[in-house]
Order: structure tokens, then C-alpha cells, then sequence
């Protein structure tokens, strides 16, 4: 079970301490081996990301409103919102949908699965991931819907080279354990990719981001990241990030997007609802961790904000 409550060591800055945050939970993860011609219809799945390593050979990545993408050995494709994409062996290749292609289940959370006509051969890595922090959850929100990176670019470090190279090894053999070596890899290739993406794409340097980066903004909240469950003012982040109480309140909304004490409050309720859905604690436990004094007021903010009772909120998640 995940512990919402994680806290990451001391690090030199706010970015990097989201980063740290960003824990995979891997719903499921594929190994797959199409052979030409094929075409696979990927659903939308909200909530989840989903990603493909190429091990071998090439396929095509089709999405609406895009041309066709060729994606070659050492290529890897993030669609952080869970987007519905085509894969396929050529640019009009016909497609099947992913639950109509059968496959052969190795553990509870990896497969394999073998499809095609026959010919020209593409191995892929392929799995559908979720972020269990609230750090994480806004991060995802702000990525593109498409995320591409090449290993054999120029520009990209040697990490993702070698790192495709085991992939690839551990998806020819597939010894014992191998799965688990290979959802291990792809992790690390996922979160890499992300922080490729926050060094060199323009968007990376707006909002929420641009805030992290920001010697004085980003000081603030890295505070109230770390002390969720603490008496958090105005004045007390004002000084941590060595401003005026004034002048920082102006620049914490015009970089974040809305005052401060909102953005506490509610990243004190995102992180208490996960905790409701996660873990079988006492309501009024999880309101005191959240910053709340009694179990009323914790309710009453929480109710107000998501529409539910907190109560009613982790009925709601049993039930699914």
C-alpha cells in the first residue's frame, strides 16, 4: 500500500523534490511481438499513462489530429493522459482492439501477447501507469499529449541507450524474474523521460514549473510540501522565501495561479482523499495529519471542495 504521507529527504531544489515524488503504480505491463501487417486500437484510459519502448524493429503511432509518427528501435512514446492511440505496421494498416487481441498472462501484472500476419517483426514494451501522489497528479496534468523520445538522438544521454539495450535483452530471453527486471527498467525509463522533457520543452518554463524553479516561490513550496500536516501562514512562507509579505503574496499568485493559503488548503485535501482511498485510517486521523483540528471542520472543507463527504468518498472507492 502506498504511503501518501511519504516524505522526501532534503534536496537542493523544489523540482527535484517532485521528481522524488512521482512513484509508479504500474497497473500493467506487456511485452509484446507483432508481425506485419498488424494494428493495435489502444482505448483511452483516464487517469493512467501509458508508454511503449521499442526493443525491434519499427511500427507507426497514429493519434487524431496528428500525422503519422514512424517509431523505430529506440524509441519510446508517453502519452501521459491516457490518450487512445493506433499502433500499427504502416501508416493504413487495419487495427483490432486491444482487448480483442488474446494474450498469455505471466504474473498478475505482465503479459505477453503475439499478433499479426506473419511477417516483418516489431517487439515493444508496453505499460499503463498511475502517479499515487498529489505532487505527481499535477504534474501529469501539465504534460503535453505526447511525449517522444529517440535513444539514439544525439542529444539524449547514454542512460537511455543502455537502459533500452537491457530492456530489450531481458524482453529476448525472458528468464526467470525477467518481468520484474523489465517493469523495474521501464520506470526508470519513464521517469527519465520526464525529467528530459522538464530540461528542454519551452511549457516547462510556465506556472506551477516555472514556480518550482523559482528561488524564492519554489523555497515556499518545497515548505508546504513537506509540512502539509504543519501550521502553515502567509507570513511563515514569506519569509522562508525571503520576501515581504506583500510582495510575496503577488508574485506566489501571479507564478502558481492562485493565492497561497488556497493552494495549501488544497493540497492538504488532495493528499487527505488519497489517504481516505488508500488506507483504512480514521477519518478524524487523517483530517489531523491534513492540518485540521477536529474531524468537523476537516469535513466540512472536504465536502466542500470535492463535492462528498470523506466518509462518503472512500465508501465510493470500496465500491468500485
Amino acid at each position: 500500500m502506498s504511503d501518501v504521507h511519504f516524505q522526501p529527504p532534503p534536496l537542493t531544489d523544489p523540482l527535484g523534490e517532485v521528481l522524488h515524488m512521482l512513484r509508479l503504480t504500474g497497473t500493467l505491463y506487456c511485452r509484446a511481438e507483432m508481425t506485419a501487417p498488424w494494428g493495435i486500437e489502444m482505448p483511452q484510459l483516464p487517469g493512467a499513462m501509458l508508454f511503449m519502448i521499442v526493443t525491434s524493429g519499427r511500427g507507426w503511432l497514429r493519434m487524431r489530429d496528428m500525422p503519422p509518427q514512424m517509431l523505430e528501435q529506440g524509441s519510446m512514446v508517453l502519452l501521459p493522459h491516457g490518450t487512445s492511440v493506433e499502433l500499427a505496421s504502416s501508416p493504413g494498416a487495419a487495427t483490432t482492439p486491444l482487448f480483442d487481441i488474446p494474450s498469455t498472462k505471466v504474473s498478475e501484472r505482465y503479459e505477453l501477447m503475439q499478433w499479426g500476419g506473419g511477417g516483418a517483426l516489431m517487439r515493444a514494451t508496453t505499460g499503463v501507469v498511475q502517479f499515487d501522489h498529489v505532487a505527481a497528479q499535477r504534474l501529469i496534468s501539465l504534460l503535453p499529449p505526447v511525449i517522444r523520445v529517440d535513444a539514439w538522438d544525439e542529444d539524449v544521454d547514454s542512460w537511455m541507450q543502455s537502459t533500452l539495450r537491457l530492456i530489450a535483452r531481458e524482453a529476448a530471453a525472458l528468464r526467470p524474474g525477467g518481468e520484474t527486471v523489465m517493469t523495474r527498467l521501464a520506470d526508470i525509463m519513464v521517469i527519465q523521460a520526464l525529467r528530459r522533457w522538464l530540461d528542454t520543452a519551452p511549457e516547462a518554463n510556465l506556472g506551477w514549473l516555472a514556480a518550482l524553479r523559482d528561488p524564492q516561490i519554489g523555497r515556499a513550496l518545497a515548505q508546504i510540501h513537506r509540512g502539509a500536516a504543519e501550521d502553515i501562514s502567509v507570513a511563515g512562507l514569506a519569509d522562508i522565501a525571503g520576501m515581504s509579505r506583500s510582495a510575496f503574496s503577488a508574485r506566489f499568485t501571479d507564478m502558481v495561479g492562485q493565492p497561497a493559503m488556497q493552494y495549501v488548503t488544497q493540497w492538504r485535501l488532495h493528499l487527505a482523499r488519497a489517504a481516505l482511498l488508500e488506507s483504512g485510517q480514521p477519518v478524524g486521523v487523517i483530517g489531523a495529519r491534513a492540518g485540521y483540528n477536529s474531524e468537523a471542520a476537516f469535513g466540512r472543507a472536504f465536502k466542500q471542495f470535492f463535492g462528498v463527504s470523506p466518509g462518503a468518498a472512500r465508501r465510493e472507492a470500496i465500491a468500485r
